[in-house]
């Protein structure tokens, strides 16, 4: 059996810098994705054209074939008239949002309460349709006068849609989308926004591979799958699955995919929040989209729908390579990598049963 998907895209990449990045970009190819959108949580994080200009020249050289959309860090290195240059010289596709402390590399974010001091950033953002990605998550905090005010892992996304509402009310042009949603409030506030609005949608969701497949009881106690913003309940997953297989244009494919190294990654202790999915991305999401006999909304949900959000033409593209996926059993291994370099992937250990192949590539 042979699933034809067209140009694919993950919009939203981490590919890491140095060796990591070395190791990891080519698996963008591997996973059968041809456009990514690749977010700027570096050390130093991207802030500047330069460091724009060089880390996708970086990129490009690792996998020639992959069309790379980049973006800024938002934080209080940007200032509107860099931004409003980006987007004249079509550096940058958006911006993204880190409320500070929430991830990795997120100690330079912003305060989630109050966005008022980039509204000068976000008008010209909505000018030249440059895209706000949120991570929507609110820092932890513990109130002892008051439990209603906790904000822990399990309801720092739930707490945040406030600030998604606000922040459409005050840029209804502006197009945001809200990055890998875990739960089923997510879910929710994304389709209302959109079922009170006429026209284009201008706020999305994305959804990633693992949390199609994950809840709490999957991570906890398990570190390769931990990730931020966690998993969460069963209704959550579902509401996750629903989403991504109704066909509704705003919830598109977003991977999320983050590595890190085994040796950090498996510490009892700080442990490292991303899960790796790369070189088998679309893999994953067809074993769900099966188990929901909805294989035919695949196509769109890992293409269509992201590219047209994004507004990727044709002329941007810089490989046409089209891919499909063939029904065969792909054994995931325990880890890739050398040995001074090795990150374990998504599932390590089990077997999928679709792989990616490129149309017409011997």
């Amino acid at each position: 059996m042979k699933l034809s998907l067209g140009i694919t895209a993950d919009l939203h990449v981490h590919l890491r810098q140095n060796k990591m990045m070395e190791l990891i970009t080519p698996t963008i190819r591997q996973g059968g994705v041809s456009v990514v959108y690749v977010m700027p949580n570096l050390t130093p994080p991207i802030t500047s054209i330069a460091q724009v200009v060089e880390y996708k020249a970086q990129l490009q050289k690792l996998s020639p074939k992959t069309t790379f959309l980049m973006s800024f860090y938002l934080n209080q290195d940007l200032t509107p008239q860099l931004v409003e240059q980006a987007a004249k010289e079509k550096l940058i596709r958006g911006i993204k949002c880190y409320p500070a402390g929430v991830t990795t590399n997120s100690k330079l974010g912003v305060d989630p309460n109050d966005f008022s001091k980039f509204y000068p950033i976000f008008t010209v953002m909505e000018k030249h349709n440059l895209i706000l990605n949120l991570h929507g998550e609110k820092p932890s905090v513990q109130n002892e006068q008051n439990e209603e005010d906790d904000i822990h892992v399990l309801n720092a996304e739930s707490k945040f849609i406030p600030a998604l509402f606000k922040l459409h009310k005050d840029f209804p042009n502006l197009r945001i989308v809200l990055e890998h949603c875990t739960t089923k409030d997510a879910i929710e506030a994304v389709q209302m926004i959109n079922e009170n609005t006429t026209g284009t949608p201008t706020v999305a969701a994305t959804i990633t591979a693992h949390h199609l497949s994950l809840t709490v009881d999957s991570w906890a106690g398990n570190p390769i799958n931990f990730c931020k913003p966690v998993a969460k309940l069963p209704r959550d997953k579902k509401a996750l699955i629903d989403a991504a297989t109704s066909g509704k244009p705003y919830f598109f494919f977003g991977s999320d995919s983050a590595p890190h190294p085994i040796h950090d990654k498996s510490k009892h202790i700080g442990v490292c929040a991303g899960v790796f999915t790369q070189p088998y991305v679309l893999s994953y999401v067809a074993e769900v989209f099966e188990q929901r006999d909805a294989l035919d909304k695949l196509k769109d949900f890992v293409g269509t729908f992201g590219l047209s959000f994004y507004g990727i033409t044709d002329d941007e593209l810089v490989s046409k390579d089209t891919v499909s996926l063939v029904k065969k059993e792909l054994p995931i291994p325990e880890l890739i990598g050398e040995k001074d370099l090795q990150v374990a992937p998504f599932k390590p250990g089990e077997t999928l049963h679709w792989e990616a192949i490129w149309d017409n590539t011997p």
